[in-house]
């Protein structure tokens, strides 16, 4: 009996096992349609996740169900945001609840939430983002779909971010870890809570709290019937200051009750240091302290849509001190009295009244004195802040960040008073604001800028409308300054993020942009396998928050290897772009204007710019200039004078030098060159070796004047003629960036060049038409700059001199040929000669025409010349004078190279 009563069992078990195991499988598309249902149906807006997982073994008798992924993208009037989402959402419910029909309600017994996100949302009409519910008249039925009898739930992981566009607030809770246990089916229960967060609070563009810790103990007793939530045991720690608190919050249905009271369990003055985030105050176990430090206040009253609680905050400290143990000096006489409240509940009549706030360190004193009314309205700010202070002896009674280095006797006497609507309209004239501050021996070091910053006299003035800077006198690295000017909306500033505007006047002996140059690392970190460190690259970035105009005078300024001097004009910075204008300096010997822009307000800078260059030094300029290098490379071996117009623009690398590939622009040169060193290029030599008749050290580049245009990384050159004594050389072409060479060089050579052959062939065609003639003798120029091809074409050079001769001798023979004629008509028409001359003179007249008319037309010369012709013994004028001229020319064109042998024979 016992057997098969073990026997039932074990098959009920594996039944019962097997029954747990596929039932997952057949469920799963029934939760996952179950829950889409229930919840889309119920708001407005889409529910989805990605996946749902069905678990009855790890909680039998209840069932667990895992969704991944899950997203709530709202609709109409936040069309697309998405107001909750989550990797992984657990909840746990009985199993029987798998079963209920989707009308049903769910009963929930655990959640889970883990690496959520949530973003609750009010735009500018005061819409809300997370007004999802349905409306169905019977509110009762959306809400029952889901019936919450948590025993626990946890809240992993996860960030909150509430932003009220309407009153410029935004509050992040980030870094989020929750977690309650109750029962909360019962209709009083207590939760027992426990909350870790980083808390950020900005409000009007001022941050108030910056990821500050808190941490939360709370025991609340729940009284689900009335709805309201009372703090039984509760104790709190922001940044590391402890607060203990008490009171309730009641959920009406028309607004909340708030009535909550806290205090700090302690007075000693530790409070205060507590409140400072931890990064700046540090360990404070160890401090010595005296005196106190209260933080108490109370919060009652409603919370609906024109309300918030009533509340006041008193910080109170009296004549405290404290002392790092591992610093020399110690902050003394630390006196605060502050009150910060509100008695309307509306939120405008909020204000802070800083009553007092001084402390000491060894002399040194600081008062101030402040009230704000208002605070979340037009805010109305009177203050006054008066002392000196030793800067450096900050460092050595507080623990200041260790890269941030203060040096200066710092002095203010400052009274101001202002709202911030005045603010807003830029109606500056309407605030007062008086007073004087002072900075001498000020020194400042920072990770941010290359070389400390040393002010050696800085004095402000301030007016209601604008700030005078009287003096601000100072070095960095090679740097010396001394600026003056006036600042027009130092509140708009510090209060409206407004851009600084004002006027200023710079003077400096020497100012290095280098010096302004930080290295910015651009890799994401040392390699390991070939162990190098990250790249680090100098950039130099226009600040965005200036408008002003700077008019300036430098006695040197250094831009990269270069020294510009006798710098001023005027540079006017607006939306991260310098604008130059009348700029004049001089280098190179010589003087350069220049206006134009540099713009880094896209990830790539970019500039435009206008340059005027008098007088330069061709040599020191080609060989200091990149620029110059790619435009014109074979300028580097002249020496001279250049005077130039340039326009070009492009985009400018990190350090701000041209990036070549870039540009484009135009440039018209004129060159005063006093000598040129063949020898220093190749493209030279290899012209001297192929045209033996041209010495190129004797070129005459005087007043030379060409005109260049480049874009895509090509130079054209427009056409343009030097002289060699008394050959005119054309030259024209292009060449790239990357001195690939694509140039014609046309040299045009007098006739008299040609020698004695070619004189007396142009001395028997006796025709005063040929004693300009030259001849064009064409190189073509290719390959690179540092080994170039030269090609000659003298085949053209002959043709050219055989046609030119050819059609002088054949307007000789037409001209004799027209005189015969002439003789033999007005022999014809002669009536005073004898007949048989007559007769004579008619048929030799007739004979002569048909000659000449015959070998103008063509026609076949006399037996005679046609067997001469034939037998060689006189050679037609047009094949003698092809012969001679290409022999001469053959032969001139290697004259040097003969007359070299000839000499080197005669002193053998």
């Amino acid at each position: 009996m016992k057997k098969k009563i073990a026997k039932i069992t074990g098959l009920v078990l594996v039944v019962l096992i097997g029954v747990l195991i596929a039932a997952p499988f057949f469920l799963k598309g029934k939760i996952t349609k179950l829950i889409k249902e229930k919840v889309n149906t119920s708001i407005n807006a889409t529910f989805d996740f990605a996946d749902a997982d069905l678990s009855l073994f790890s909680s039998f008798p209840n069932a667990t169900v895992t969704l991944e992924d899950i997203s709530l993208v709202n609709k109409t009037p936040f069309e697309g945001d998405t107001l909750f989402a989550s990797k992984e959402v657990q909840l746990k419910m009985s199993v029987m609840e798998l079963f209920k029909d989707a009308a049903e309600p769910i009963e929930l017994t655990y959640l889970k939430i883990d690496g959520a996100q949530l973003n609750i949302k009010y735009d500018m009409a005061e819409n809300a983002n997370y007004d999802i519910a349905v409306d169905k008249g019977d509110t009762k039925e959306a809400e029952d779909n889901f019936l919450l009898t948590l025993q626990k739930y946890e809240i992993l992981n996860s960030n909150v971010i509430y932003h009220d566009l309407a009153s410029n607030m935004r509050l992040e809770i980030s870094e989020m870890n929750h977690s309650g246990t109750g029962d909360l089916s019962l209709d009083k229960s207590e939760l027992d809570t426990q909350t870790t967060a980083l808390v950020s609070f900005e409000m009007d563009s001022t941050n108030y709290l910056n990821k500050n810790p808190v941490q939360l103990k709370a025991l609340i007793g729940v009284d689900l019937k009335e709805l309201k939530y009372t703090f039984l045991k509760n104790e709190a720690l922001v940044n590391q200051l402890a607060l203990v608190f008490d009171g309730y919050v009641k959920m009406n249905e028309d607004n909340q009750e708030v009535n909550i009271s806290f205090k700090t369990p302690s007075s000693d003055f530790k409070n205060f240091l507590a409140v400072i985030p931890e990064t700046y105050s540090k360990n404070i176990e160890n401090v010595k302290t005296t005196g106190n430090f209260t933080v108490e206040g109370a919060f009652t009253g409603i919370v609906d849509d024109l309300h918030i609680p009533q509340f006041k905050i008193d910080i109170k400290s009296d004549n405290a001190s404290f002392k790092y143990p591992d610093l020399p000096k110690s902050v003394n006489n630390v006196h605060i009295d502050t009150e910060i409240t509100n008695t309307t509940g509306i939120t405008e009549d909020t204000f802070v009244d800083i009553r007092k706030l001084s402390f000491m360190i060894d002399q040194d004193k600081f008062n101030m004195v402040a009230n704000i009314k208002d605070l979340m309205g037009n805010t109305k700010v009177n203050a006054h802040i008066d002392g000196k202070m030793n800067l450096a002896n900050i460092s050595k009674a507080y623990p200041v960040p260790s890269d941030l280095d203060l040096k200066g006797i710092l002095t203010a006497d400052i009274s101001t008073a202002f709202d911030m609507a005045t603010v807003e309209k830029k109606q500056y004239e309407n605030t007062k604001t008086s007073g004087k501050l002072t900075l001498q021996g000020f020194e400042y070091k920072s990770a941010e800028i290359p070389n400390p910053v040393k002010l050696e006299n800085t004095s402000v003035t301030f007016n209601p409308k604008t700030v005078t800077l009287n003096e601000l006198k100072g070095t960095t690295g090679k740097t010396d300054f001394d600026v003056t000017g006036t600042i027009n909306n130092l509140l708009g500033f510090m209060f409206n993020d407004e851009k600084v505007e004002g006027n200023f006047n710079l003077k400096s002996n020497t100012f290095a942009l280098n010096d302004f140059m930080v290295a910015e690392t651009t890799g994401e970190g040392t390699d390991k396998a070939s162990k190098t460190p990250p790249v680090a690259e100098e950039k130099i970035k226009i600040p965005s928050f200036l408008d002003c105009t700077i008019n300036a005078t430098a006695t040197n300024v250094l831009y990269d290897n270069l020294t510009l001097k006798n710098v001023s004009g005027t540079l006017k910075i607006k939306d991260e772009k310098a604008e130059l204008l009348n700029m004049t300096s001089s280098i190179f010997d010589g003087k350069m204007a220049f206006n134009g822009e540099v713009s880094t307000k896209n990830d790539t800078p970019t500039f435009a710019m206008k340059l005027g260059m008098e007088s330069f030094k061709i040599g020191e300029t080609f060989k200091s200039l990149e620029l110059f290098k790619v435009l014109a490379p074979i300028a580097n071996i002249l020496q001279g004078t250049l005077n130039s117009d340039i326009a070009l623009s492009g985009n400018l690398k990190d350090d701000f030098t041209p990036n070549l590939v870039s540009l484009s622009g135009n440039i018209l040169a004129s060159l005063f060159t006093e000598k040129i060193d063949t020898d220093k290029s190749k493209l030279l030599s290899s012209l001297d070796g192929a045209l033996n008749f041209i010495d190129f050290d004797k070129l005459d580049l005087k007043e030379l004047k060409t005109a260049l245009t480049f874009e895509d990384g090509l130079v054209k050159v427009k056409p343009f003629t030097i002289k060699y004594q008394d050959i005119a050389i054309n030259v024209a072409g292009s060449h790239t960036f990357d001195q690939k060479l694509n140039y014609t060089a046309t040299f045009e050579v007098p006739a008299k060049y040609l020698g004695k052959d070619i004189s007396n062939l142009i001395a028997k065609i006796d025709d005063k038409s040929l004693e300009g003639l030259t001849i064009p003798v064409t190189a073509n120029i290719g390959g690179l700059y540092s080994s170039p091809t030269v090609s000659t074409d003298l085949t053209s050079g002959v043709k050219n001199l055989t046609a030119k001769l050819v059609e002088i001798e054949k307007q000789k023979l037409l001209n004799q040929g027209k005189d015969k004629a002439k003789n033999l008509i007005g022999g014809l028409l002669g009536g005073d000669a004898k007949t048989k001359d007559s007769t004579a003179q008619k048929t030799t007249g007739q004979e002569g025409v048909k000659e000449v008319l015959g070998g103008l037309l063509g026609g076949k010369p006399k037996t005679q010349d046609t067997t001469a012709a034939k037998t060689g013994t006189m050679p037609p004028k047009k094949d003698a004078i092809k012969e001679a001229a290409s022999g001469v020319l053959g032969g001139f064109l290697n004259k040097k190279k003969k007359d070299a042998e000839v000499k080197k024979d005669s002193v053998n």
